[in-house]
């Protein structure tokens, strides 16, 4: 009884309405190893796939998951059933672009506005 209370089966909704899963996870587990399972297991015909652990966001009972913490930190007592699926929301955020070089755009710039007759 005790294997079954250290392990979590989840299943991972994207944003389009497509599942990964359900799998089961052990609730020691961080959360940041679970994102790292999530890339491997990212279906190949999506387009704009996260690329690193800090490209997902996953949210769980409303809320966002740390990191640093373990599958089991996050369980809410109002959303899990027993023996049930836990549904984890999954939100990739988009590619930054590569930050662009600031050109001043500072109209101080030494011209002469001065006349002389």
């Amino acid at each position: 009884m005790s294997g079954a209370q250290d392990q979590l089966e989840i299943k991972f909704r994207l944003t389009d309405g497509t599942d990964i899963g359900p799998r089961n996870f052990p609730v020691a587990m961080s959360v940041a190893t679970l994102k790292e399972n999530i890339i491997a297991q990212w279906p190949k015909d999506k387009e704009n796939g996260p690329r690193t652990v800090k490209d997902i966001k996953l949210i769980s009972a409303g809320r966002i998951l740390e990191n640093n913490r373990t599958v089991g930190e996050c369980r809410s007592p109002l959303c899990d059933v027993p023996g049930g699926v836990t549904t984890m929301h999954v939100v990739v955020q988009p590619p930054q672009m590569e930050k662009e070089k600031k050109v001043p755009s500072d109209p101080k710039q030494n011209r002469c506005g001065c006349v002389i007759l």
